[in-house]
């Protein structure tokens, strides 16, 4: 077959229809992307999509570019996540979330212009479909089986299904966004009568996963955006009676469910009736109160730019409260992290999206159906599409105000997707959002996205290696000299990762402390490899914490006080750190003050055995000791 320009386009097009789909399907599956590996996979596929794109965008000279309003605000959130970048206080982690917004901005545009049509609308419902009742399937075998295994790793949830996420609740945020949809292809959709029935058990196998992931918010968003899609088809008259019976039958089906067979599960009775607080990765609601409070806190003291992007994670134990001693990684609830991540700047561009968003949809609402009358069906898959997505991002945006999905990849792929199809049904309203480029808008828009490929191609090669050698790290002992050494080729890869550093200086420090004769050796490496962190992340306490411990440890009392002070002001009720300076006290024989530190340390975390033990067998028999003048053996001998 001889190649053409139209030949060559069809297969762009083709190829980028297929990537998409790829990446769809496998986000989800491989933990839902979380892990360096498995994004690394996703931001290797979008990169050839954006390659794609481009390629495509010069064969076709009468090529048309859709550029709707919410596009604006897409671009300019953009642009001001290249300049905050360069004005974060955490290199690292600052260019990783930057990678995240070009990545999904970019791909916002492509799905726009080249997922428009009927046939890629349908074959992305679909695809989504049939992947979420299997994975919903899946999940129920978890529970069935009373099993934490996702493919070969353990959640570490036994009580509660995560289907292929690690996390339930993200995994209830997968099902909410497709749900809705298979529910509107069910009773609006134009397909025949065995594409029908495994609809309806898609729907079913869906809300069956759903239940057993004992997400609670996720339960909640899920009914909104049911009760959407519902509420929107009761109003139509060629819709009414059947969603009616649908609505009937879930909520008998879905009552008989929960009576019959949820209720007499082991997760319904820790999550639902006696919260199990001690779960792992569980957050009660006045555990998101506090985390809520911390962020309000950041905001406030950063209004305009917020405290930088994704460091609200390493920004939190300045903030944190006395009762909360685990690193929340994002703060549950999207919009007060969006605010505390990147300010009133950064909100203000995503909320004049979303309302623009609501706006097209408003408009394309009158065209996005078939016009009802007294004899038609009113199917039609481009209105069971228009209300599912809608209905499926209702959902996202209710469980958005407790958790954090639009911080996984993959949930934030398929939502990307569902948004870009949504905007480009404005179409059908209107021709003004059309143009065709000229030579300079096709030179501008491909320098960018040839600038975006090369950004993406640097940090394929730069994290691939990092994690590479990461996981050989995590392959040989803790603290030993194997560790130290693949973590150094680790750092030598991105030697910006500061926790790649600090990791290294905890090796050196432990084999140091075993006393041998080089320790003092080993001691100074450590000291040096923690010094190499702090710059990388100024807010991260312990690197001050470590260097002061490897000053005590080298009999340098009076210069380790500083590192213990500025440390104490980035963690101050942090447990361990409270702790550490009670151990930095016992090298200086002050046992009084040491005393208050593991005391407070307990007060903190009473399942504190550092500060237990050393309370117990060092600090109270050295003060009787003191006071009586006689030696004072602790209760264990």
């Amino acid at each position: 077959m001889v190649l053409t320009r139209k030949n060559l386009e069809w297969w762009c097009e083709r190829g980028i229809l297929f990537l998409i789909l790829g990446m769809l399907v496998f986000a989800p599956l491989a933990f839902g992307a979380v892990d360096a590996w498995a994004y690394l996979i996703v931001q290797g596929a979008a990169t050839a999509v954006f390659i794609l794109w481009t390629v495509r965008l010069w064969l076709n000279s009468k090529t048309k570019i859709l550029w709707p309003p919410l596009t604006w605000a897409v671009a300019g959130f953009m642009l001001y996540a290249v300049v905050r970048y360069f004005t974060a206080d955490i290199e690292y982690v600052a260019r990783k979330e930057l990678a995240q917004v070009l990545l999904f901005a970019l791909l916002f545009l492509v799905v726009v212009n080249m997922l428009r049509g009927q046939e890629e609308t349908d074959a992305v419902s679909y695809t989504l479909i049939g992947l979420a009742t299997l994975v919903a399937c899946y999940a129920t075998g978890q529970l069935l089986a009373h099993s934490d295994r996702v493919w070969n790793v353990h959640s570490g949830g036994v009580l509660r299904a995560s289907g292929t996420y690690i996390s339930a609740n993200h995994f209830a945020g997968f099902l909410e966004l497709i749900l809705p949809l298979a529910l509107t292809f069910l009773l609006v959709g134009k397909v025949k009568i065995v594409p029908r029935i495994l609809l309806a058990y898609a729907v079913v196998a869906m809300g069956v996963g759903l239940a057993v992931s004992f997400s609670r918010a996720g339960w909640v968003a899920a009914a909104c955006g049911i009760f959407f899609v519902l509420g929107v088809l009761l109003g139509h008259k060629n819709h009414r009676r059947n969603a009616a019976i649908l609505l009937v039958v879930m909520l008998a089906g879905g009552g008989f469910f929960v009576s019959h067979y949820l209720t007499k599960t082991q997760g319904f009775t820790h999550r639902i009736v006696k919260q199990d607080e001690n779960a792992p990765s569980n957050y009660d609601w006045g555990s998101r109160l506090k985390m809520w409070d911390a962020a309000e806190r950041m905001w406030l003291d950063h209004f305009w730019f917020g405290v930088g992007p994704a460091h609200y994670d390493y920004r939190f134990r300045e903030y944190r409260p006395e009762d909360l001693q685990s690193q929340p990684d994002r703060c549950h609830n999207d919009y007060l992290n969006l605010l505390t991540d990147w300010g009133v700047a950064g909100g203000a561009i995503v909320f004049a999206g979303m309302g623009l968003f609501i706006a097209g949809l408003l408009k394309t609402w009158p065209h996005a159906r078939r016009e009802e009358n007294d004899f038609g069906s009113g199917r039609s898959n481009r209105f069971a599409f228009f209300l599912g997505a809608t209905g499926g991002l209702v959902s996202l945006a209710v469980h958005s105000t407790m958790d954090f999905n639009l911080h996984i990849p993959a949930n934030a792929l398929i939502a990307v997707t569902l948004l870009g199809l949504l905007a480009s049904n404005l179409r059908f309203a209107t021709e003004q959002y059309w143009f065709r480029p000229g030579r300079l808008v096709k030179a501008t828009v491909s320098l960018v996205f040839g600038v975006s490929v090369i950004f993406f191609l640097a940090q394929e090669w730069r994290q691939g290696r990092e994690t590479y050698w990461l996981a050989r790290a995590e392959q040989t002992e803790h603290f030993s000299p194997e560790r130290a050494a693949m973590l150094q080729k680790a750092f030598a890869a991105e030697p910006k990762n500061f926790q790649t550093a600090y990791e290294i200086g905890e090796c050196f420090r432990t084999e140091g402390l075993e006393g041998g004769k080089n320790y003092r050796q080993l001691t100074q490496q450590a000291k040096d490899w923690y010094a190499r962190a702090m710059p990388l992340n100024p807010h991260d306490g312990y690197n001050y914490l470590r260097v002061g411990m490897c000053l005590d440890w080298l009999g340098d009392h009076l210069g380790a006080e500083k590192f213990y002070s500025e440390a104490e002001l980035h963690d101050p009720n942090g447990l361990y750190l409270v702790a550490n300076m009670g151990w930095h006290y016992i090298q200086i024989g002050d046992y009084a003050a040491a005393r208050q530190c593991f005391i407070r340390s307990l007060h903190l975390g009473g399942s504190n055995a550092t500060a237990r033990n050393y309370l117990y067998y060092v600090c109270e028999p050295k003060l009787v000791e003191k006071a009586s003048g006689r030696p004072v053996l602790p209760d264990i001998y």
